[in-house]
């Protein structure tokens, strides 16, 4: 009788260990698997980047995680990540194919003959600046700028240019990180 207890007592731990392995194995292929969902996700619908620079406060402050969306229509307004010199940068866009584009000494921004309202600017200056106004934004092509004027190198500088719309990454709708600054891009 002894015998048969000492048999049914050691097939216990290994059944045990044997469902612990399997629970295990099974939670490592579900973490696997949504991991390489989110990288998915990440990389071809909602791309993910970290502000690196000044250029776009107040609206985006550097060390700020952004989310972008691929697949929004970009209009006037939006702010937009894009390639330059394999490099992500992220800028507003104000004007688009066709429009008229003025900017004055003290900053002052003119789209097609009216004076661009802009409150997302703490204070206009004019930056960087070698093109000649007024500028006509070619076709297929986006005329960005930095909402902090002063530091931003951007469409007013023919480093940068226009930017054509291959290279547009997306729009950038969503401040992600950290959570206090946490919110829609407007």
């Amino acid at each position: 009788m002894d015998e048969k207890i000492t048999t049914e007592q050691n097939k216990k731990p290994q059944s045990y260990k044997k469902a612990f392995a399997k629970a295990l194995l099974s939670t490592l292929c579900s973490l696997v698997v949504a991991a390489a969902v989110i990288v998915l996700i990440c990389n071809f619908i909602f791309p993910v980047y970290r502000v690196t620079g000044s250029s776009m406060e107040p609206t985006l402050k550097k060390g700020q995680t952004i989310l972008c969306n691929k697949s929004s229509d970009i209009k006037k307004g939006d702010v937009i990540a894009f390639y330059h010199n394999k490099k992500v940068l992220i800028k507003r866009v104000i004007a688009t194919a066709g429009d008229v584009i003025s900017i004055s000494d003290n900053g002052t921004v003119e789209l097609n003959g009216t004076n661009l309202a802009e409150p997302y600017v703490s204070k206009p200056s004019l930056g960087e600046c070698d093109i000649t106004f007024p500028f006509t934004v070619p076709d297929s092509r986006y005329f960005v700028i930095g909402d902090n004027r002063s530091t931003s190198v951007d469409s007013r500088s023919t480093a940068v240019g226009c930017v054509a719309e291959e290279n547009i990454i997306g729009k950038v709708c969503m401040r992600v990180a950290p959570i206090g600054s946490f919110g829609k891009i407007k």
